[in-house]
């Protein structure tokens, strides 16, 4: 609940501190007293845009600063654990602080902590809730409707299943959807690909098998030339009478040694030449065995050529280097098998999405049938509720009609409307072809107290919404007002004496000036202080004797209840 407001330099406020208390409390005062200064303030702590307009004049900032109590608002302590803004001193407490400088700029903490309007609108609907004088006009949207009849029927699971079955339903229809917009593409690609990957298949290039092609067709295409220059290169190293390399070596080899015993240092260079003369035997004997196994084949010769001339036609149809022929083969294959799949996932998905729709539908179903009781029993209070509020012969139906034929939602297939007779003899229609604004307010004022049970927030603000209303029904909105403040905490701006009487604390709003500045004060009202405040409301300026007999007779009979 709400249990300090705070308010320094904003608008008509020098300076405002106020504690408040649980139960109804009534806020009242002149026309132009600046009643809603407070809900304003209290506004800007739950994430609303400020402007430099909001800051006092000839002052440099705004301050606002509501402490909230959280020992049984387990919603707030969680978000406020969850974003790490919790006190370190209590984690009972909250403290919340705007601050707007007069050039307009605004600053946000939540316990101290720097924090942005997102986190302070998100926090906020766990705190509390504003109701305007046109709050009660959302009864006429038809959204709005369907969601009084889900919060009173309280049917979370229901709907939770719904919203699951929704999801996994439009994510498959979104895969099926791209699958099937992109059909044609896929079917010319395969077409292409069919063709590719069979010339591809039937040529059957292996891995790092041109490398190899292009290796022999070079060694087969100068075969000859190849086989008659090792041939020569043996003869002159090996075989050549008239002194081939080796028998130079050997005769160098012999003349040296002879001379060694002479001059040592002729030793290293005798060890040079015999290794000299090994290699070279070896070399011979290497070049001996390539002449022996070099083979002239002009048939694999041209088989060769004639592959290693196709290697490179698809290198160039496919505009690929030849060497990366077979990686390309192998990538069009994997592309062509996965189009092949996704033929198959299509069919597949086709399947799914038909199944996760009945599934869907089956949970609507059963949401719909959840949302027709409820529909009953909060049309059935809100009767009762009205009859009391001088509205005798009004009756409340609130249909639910379900479509299985109608866009999909993740709120399921009901149209909820709410159908409302004034009049004996008159038929049930739509709000806003029916009631007037004053009924409005009070079928509002009725809903939130049947809907009291299963409010979020502990903390309800009401800025004259009992507008349009007086007399005896103003009597009956007050003890509503009432009833609903033993649920929860409960501000109401009013001008209505039978609902100031019924608050269990009242504020006053006062306006004082000195000529040049004026200031707004809000004071908390004392037993006596109420007797002359409700007397005021009751005549006007001009208080009376009757009327503070009134006044008092009125308190005594509202705080009896």
């Amino acid at each position: 609940m709400l249990a300090h407001l705070s308010i320094s330099n904003f608008a008509v406020v020098k300076q405002l501190s106020v504690n408040l208390e649980k139960g109804l409390t009534a806020i009242t005062g002149e026309t132009g007293a600046g009643k809603s200064i407070a809900i304003d303030a209290l506004s800007l702590c739950l994430g609303e845009r400020a402007d430099a307009n909001a800051v006092r004049s000839n002052a440099s900032k705004a301050e606002i600063i509501a402490h909230f109590a959280l020992a049984t608002n387990a919603n707030a302590k969680r978000y406020l654990d969850e974003h790490e803004l919790t006190s370190d001193e209590d984690e009972n407490s909250c403290f919340i602080r705007r601050v707007i400088s007069k050039e307009g700029r605004s600053k946000a903490f939540i316990n101290g902590i720097p924090a942005s309007l997102q986190q302070l609108k998100g926090l906020g609907q766990h705190l509390l809730a504003i109701h305007g004088q046109n709050t009660h006009l959302q009864l006429l949207k038809e959204d709005y409707q369907r969601q009084l009849v889900d919060t009173v029927g309280n049917h979370k699971d229901s709907l939770s299943n719904v919203k699951q079955h929704f999801a996994l339903w439009r994510e498959k229809q979104k895969m099926l959807s791209e699958l099937q917009a992109q059909a044609q593409q896929r079917e010319d690609r395969l077409q292409l690909l069919t063709y590719q990957v069979r010339e591809l298949d039937e040529f059957a290039l292996e891995d790092g098998e041109f490398s190899e092609l292009e290796t022999e067709h070079k060694r087969l295409s100068n075969g000859q030339s190849l086989l008659e220059q090792a041939q020569t290169s043996f003869y002159h190293l090996y075989e050549s009478d008239e002194g081939n390399a080796l028998s130079i070596l050997q005769n160098s080899i012999d003349r040296l040694g002879e001379l060694e015993s002479h001059d040592a240092s002729l030793s290293p260079i005798l060890v040079l030449l015999n290794e000299a003369a090994i290699q070279v035997e070896e070399a011979a004997g290497e070049l001996r065995h390539y002449c022996d196994d070099l083979e002239i084949d002009p048939l694999r010769l041209q088989q060769v050529e004639a592959r290693y001339a196709k290697a490179m036609e698809l290198a160039r149809k496919h505009s690929v280097m030849p060497e990366e022929l077979f990686a390309h083969h192998q990538t069009l294959a994997t592309e062509f098998a996965s189009l092949g799949d996704q033929e198959s996932l299509l069919t597949t998905l086709e399947d799914e999405v038909d199944v996760l729709k009945a599934q869907y539908l089956t949970e609507t179903k059963a949401l719909s049938e959840y949302r027709v009781n409820a529909a009953k029993y909060l049309a059935s209070e809100i009767e009762t509720q009205i009859h009391q509020m001088n509205m005798p012969h009004a009756k409340v139906a609130i249909e639910v009609n379900y479509d299985e034929f109608k866009k999909p939602s993740a709120l399921g297939q009901d149209s909820v409307e709410i159908k409302v007779s004034t009049n004996p003899g008159q038929a049930a229609d739509k709000l806003d072809k029916v009631v007037s604004g004053g009924e409005l307010s009070r079928i509002g004022l009725a809903i939130q107290v049947i809907a009291s049970d299963n409010h979020a927030t502990p903390t309800m603000i009401f800025d004259e919404v009992d507008t349009g209303i007086s007399g005896p029904t103003a009597s009956i909105v007050g003890g509503l007002l009432r009833r609903l403040g033993k649920q929860v905490q409960v501000m109401c701006v009013t001008h209505l004496p039978q609902v100031a009487a019924q608050a269990h604390n009242q504020l006053f709003v006062t306006k004082l000036t000195d000529g040049e500045s004026t200031e707004t004060q809000m004071l908390a009202l004392t037993k006596q202080d109420r007797v002359d405040e409700l007397a005021r409301l009751l005549a006007g300026d001009k208080v009376t004797k009757s009327a503070l007999a009134n006044a008092k007779e009125l308190l005594k009979s509202a705080q009896s209840n």
